[in-house]
């Protein structure tokens, strides 16, 4: 919106320039001596044809550079002596843009014939002709034009690339922060998770073994340590995940599905669509979506099967992840952090998801992604 804002902006000072130099010329033109009386009219809409095409200059230089130089040429030849002012601002607007090869020709071109067109108006002798020419186009404001086009060029681009160095500095450090927190959480969690996890699990199995009560309070610790193990990994994982390494995503999500079947759970894997190559960031977020919705289905659901259906359409990617557990319209659910992700990370694609109970019972995950094909 900005940028729009600043194109409506640059467009009404152009327009602006335009007029003004129109109407400077046409004022210029009623002001000198000229005695083709007849041709009157033709030279006055040269020179306000000159000066209204520079509305034009930023978006076709080229051929606004052509227009200026040929309508000062027209009215020398009809017997207006009047500056090529619109010229010179044609020539600024195109080394301004990098066409500063067809700029030069140009301006040669232009300074050939402008004595000719001298001379063909009939007021001038050669010696004349030429010193009319150059009245016309002072030679030094050409290559002062040109030379603020240029410098104008080089700064805006050395803007450009400072504005790219900036983003380049600051993904890099958001990159190098992330894999700090990553080794951090390493470093500091993973030895204790692990002691704790292992502990209870020989604790339970030591029990087992004597034949005693297992207490509920080492099943809940046992079960909370391999959850957080879990849990961590998945952190961890996320943290490391970036878009230099190969991410995982479409691909991976048959490796869930089977992951997910092996803790009881009956999982299927439906595939509809004409296949196609997607965008790195959707595949992967479709293969978090999947994780995070069969990871809940394990965690609270209480099901004992689970379906997933990716559909492949032609301009996005569908996802639903049903199950058949214990959740049901008439029970109001608070969304978790594994949810909320999911949803930031659809908005951010400009996608859309629904995460609810079904009405036949069970929760439901749907998302669709917008694609734009990869060829």
């Amino acid at each position: 919106m900005d940028k729009g804002r600043l194109a409506v902006r640059a467009g009404v000072r152009d327009g602006a320039i335009a007029v003004g130099v129109a109407v400077t010329l046409l004022i210029t033109g009623l002001s000198g001596q000229h005695t083709a009386e007849n041709l009157d009219l033709l030279g006055y809409a040269l020179l306000a044809a000159g000066g209204l095409a520079l509305a034009a200059r930023r978006r076709a230089p080229v051929p606004v550079l052509a227009v200026t130089g040929l309508c000062a040429v027209g009215y020398q030849a009809v017997g207006f002596d009047v500056p090529a002012v619109a010229y010179l601002f044609a020539v600024y607007a195109a080394v301004r843009e990098g066409r500063r090869t067809i700029t030069v020709a140009a301006s040669v071109m232009v300074l050939a014939f402008l004595p000719l067109a001298a001379l063909a108006s009939g007021l001038h002798d050669t010696s004349e002709a030429f010193a009319q020419a150059r009245s016309a186009l002072e030679i030094a404001w050409l290559v002062a034009a040109g030379a603020a086009g240029e410098a104008l060029r080089q700064a805006e681009r050395r803007a450009d690339e400072a504005e790219r160095t900036r983003e380049e500095t600051a993904r890099r450090r958001a990159d190098e922060e992330r894999l700090h927190i990553a080794r951090e959480l390493h470093d500091s969690l993973t030895h204790q998770i692990s002691v704790i996890k292992v502990q209870s699990e020989a604790a339970v199995h030591v029990a087992r073994k004597r034949g005693e009560q297992v207490p509920e309070a080492l099943l809940a610790i046992r079960e909370a340590g391999r959850e957080a193990a879990r849990e961590l990994r998945a952190t961890l994982e996320a943290l490391r995940d970036d878009d230099t390494t190969p991410p995982h995503g479409l691909d991976h999500i048959p490796e869930l599905v089977e992951r997910a079947g092996r803790t009881g759970l009956e999982a299927t894997l439906t595939i509809e669509g004409r296949r196609h190559e997607v965008p790195a960031a959707v595949g992967r977020t479709a293969y978090r979506i999947v994780q995070e919705s069969l990871t809940n289905v394990a965690r609270h659901a209480a099901a004992t099967t689970a379906s997933v259906r990716i559909d492949y359409r032609p301009d996005s990617l569908a996802l639903q992840v049903d199950d058949d557990g214990r959740a049901t319209p008439d029970i109001a659910s608070e969304p978790g952090i594994g949810l909320l992700g999911m949803r930031e990370r659809v908005t951010a694609l400009g996608g859309h998801l629904r995460a609810a109970p079904r009405r036949e019972g069970g929760f439901t995950v749907q998302a669709e992604l917008p694609v734009e094909r990869v060829s």
